[in-house]
């Protein structure tokens, strides 16, 4: 082994090779007019391995791989042109036993029950989306992260956003031609990609993840995924990937026992194995398992310049106990149910991000109560910038379906939030896992006759837009789609043809074009000095009021979730006659509120429908009032 090799091998297993990419997987280089690839994998517990590729010959022509340090084997082969586009699996022999694997680091994936890799080491992709990444780069770190900026994040499935007419998927360069403009339409700041990397069963939803390092062939090649974000990125849209380093499936040529026997997963039959899902859980706490994870992270904002990752099920990572019975896990060193060895993955991961991309977005889906998940590393935390307010969603969404005459009794789910708003940096999610199995759709959610649906959306929207938090949409959400999301069908599109759902997604498109021009809404989401109550404990009207401020503005909120017209008062700190500048009701035409104006106090008395809400700004005019 060459001096470069030694040192990638010993950073390897150690933990800290974050290129490991460069160093396992199928490499090449050019010397005197031919082309030199470099085959190596990790399987030290195989007894044998070997290459079976198209240009050896399956059967016959197999190539033994080398073993060269620590069970890294190796072997070279040399040809006279380019095998780009060629497949290849290793051989791994164990006891008698061969099984063909694909390369753990392959760029490239025939995927299915196949999964071949495919030799992808030239690529023609010409990136023209450098303004973006120093844009980027700039205003993120000048405003302390993303913290203080607007975000507004579509939530989409590749599959199902749109299909040709025969049902054919389409391509990620037609998905540019039709996605990228939608986005910017619709007003939004980032779009987030349920998972990408290369996965067997459509039915997973990409979540389980066979070709971590191949962007799936369903839609393209990796240039065609490349051009994509390139498209994305030159119209103003940051690209945030779903990503799975919690587990992964059985499939034969993907991790699973990759040497003949536990490797990429834990070992034993306390941590091994996810009964619900089916998968294996990644041992995180194994060296050669922490280089490979955290190069497939810095893989993607390097290789793709992808803006962020979602981390998917976090929880199962960081609690001994997840999906498992009493009795059926180990309590940790000190006699805790943490999974220490994956709360230190976690902030290695994310201090090796952040060093590289400061201006990075690291996301966590965490279900449980660990606290400290969006704290820095530095302060005890996990690292992360932002995490899933599933707890909110999952209150919201009973309150919703709940009839409001009932509705008093769970009007925490509107106050509480705030209590806990700032203790973590909150997403704030109608996402894909709260419109499927029997969940119902969005709108589906809302209770009541059909057009009452309609008038709760749009209530709710206001209120989740104007809630502390970053926000996020499930595609199909925007024009009130009721069935479900179908992972096998694209979305109801002719939906629009009808004019409550064309509407639906003309109000969204106002929402959100409100919410990024108002500084109020975002400027100090995750401080105390950007909220304010007004009306929290109105539980027998249904109705909540509040401010949201920045440094030099503020609005009120007042929405009414009741089925009856409501009429409430508002105190004023200001002596100005406030200004409707945001309804849920496009039609209304009443947007005069009573103004009171005497030496001891300032209010208005605000007038709201069933079902709707109104944002208020108090704007200086030539006829202010004083006293």
């Amino acid at each position: 082994m060459t001096t470069e090799n030694n040192q990638a091998a010993f950073l390897f297993h150690q933990g800290t090779n974050f290129y490991s990419y460069e160093y396992l997987g199928c490499t090449l280089h050019r010397e005197n007019n031919q082309y030199i690839y470099t085959f190596r994998t990790w399987a030290p517990g195989a007894d044998a391995v070997f290459l079976a590729s198209d240009f050896t010959g399956w059967t016959h022509g197999i190539l033994p791989l080398y073993r060269v340090t620590h069970g890294v084997w190796e072997c070279t082969y040399t040809a006279d042109r380019s095998l780009e586009g060629s497949t290849y699996k290793f051989i791994i022999e164990r006891n008698g036993t061969r099984v063909y694997k694909g390369d753990p680091y392959a760029r490239y994936s025939r995927g299915g029950a196949d999964g071949s890799s495919i030799i992808f080491n030239e690529s023609k992709h010409s990136w023209t989306d450098s303004a973006w990444l120093k844009r980027r780069k700039r205003e993120v770190l000048a405003k302390s992260g993303y913290l203080a900026m607007p975000l507004n994040i579509y939530e989409v499935h590749l599959g199902s956003f749109n299909r040709k007419e025969n049902g054919d998927y389409l391509t990620y360069r037609e998905l540019a031609d039709s996605l990228v403009p939608y986005l910017k339409y619709m007003g939004y700041t980032h779009v987030e990609f349920m998972p990408i990397a290369e996965y067997p069963f459509d039915g997973s939803w990409g979540y389980q993840v066979c070709g971590f390092y191949a962007p799936t062939s369903r839609f393209g090649n990796p240039d065609d995924f490349k051009y994509l974000i390139n498209s994305l990125h030159k119209a103003g849209i940051g690209v945030i990937l779903d990503w799975v380093p919690a587990h992964f499936p059985k499939d034969q040529w993907g991790l699973y026992e990759f040497d003949g026997s536990p490797l990429y997963e834990y070992q034993g039959d306390d941590r091994k194995e996810s009964a619900s899902w089916g998968t294996r859980f990644f041992d995180l706490g194994r060296e050669e398992v922490q280089s490979f994870l955290i190069s497939n992270a810095l893989w993607f904002f390097r290789e793709y310049h992808v803006d962020g990752l979602r981390v998917d099920a976090v929880a199962s990572m960081i609690y001994l106990d997840y999906d498992k019975e009493p009795g059926k896990w180990v309590p940790n060193a000190f006699g805790g149910r943490e999974n220490l060895e994956a709360t230190a993955f976690i902030r290695k991961l994310n201090t090796a991000v952040f060093s590289e991309f400061p201006e990075a977005l690291m996301i966590a889906e965490e279900s449980g109560d660990f606290g400290s998940i969006t704290k820095p590393v530095y302060d005890g935390g996990l690292g992360f910038n932002l995490k899933w307010n599933m707890g909110f969603a999952n209150d919201f969404y009973d309150y919703v379906m709940t009839d409001p005459f009932f509705r008093k009794y769970k009007h925490k789910a509107l106050n509480f939030p705030i209590m806990y708003a700032f203790s973590e940096n909150y997403v704030l999610p109608i996402s894909h896992d709260e419109v499927v199995h029997g969940k119902l759709s969005f709108i589906d959610k809302m209770y009541g006759a059909y057009e009452d649906k309609f008038r709760q959306m749009r209530a709710s929207l206001m209120l989740i837009m104007t809630y502390p938090g970053k926000k996020m949409l499930f595609m199909g959400t925007e024009y009130a789609q009721f069935r479900e999301w179908d992972f096998a069908s694209a979305l109801e599109w002719f939906m629009l043809d009808y004019p409550n759902h064309r509407a639906m997604r003309d109000y969204v498109v106002a929402l959100n074009r409100f919410y990024i021009e108002n500084k109020a809404l975002w400027e100090f989401d995750f401080s105390p000095r950007g909220f304010e109550w007004i009306l929290p404990d109105e539980a027998e009207l249904n109705i909540v009021a509040y401010r949201r401020k920045s440094k030099s503005s503020e609005l009120i909120t007042v929405i009414n979730f009741s089925g009856a017209e409501r009429t409430v008062r508002i105190d004023l700190k200001k002596n100005i006659k406030p200004t409707c500048v945001f309804s849920t009701e496009p039609t209304d035409e009443s947007d005069d509120v009573e103004f009171v104006s005497e030496k001891q106090e300032r209010f208005v008395t605000v007038k709201l429908h069933p079902f709707s809400g109104k944002i208020y700004k108090q704007i200086p005019s030539k006829n202010k009032i004083t006293i």
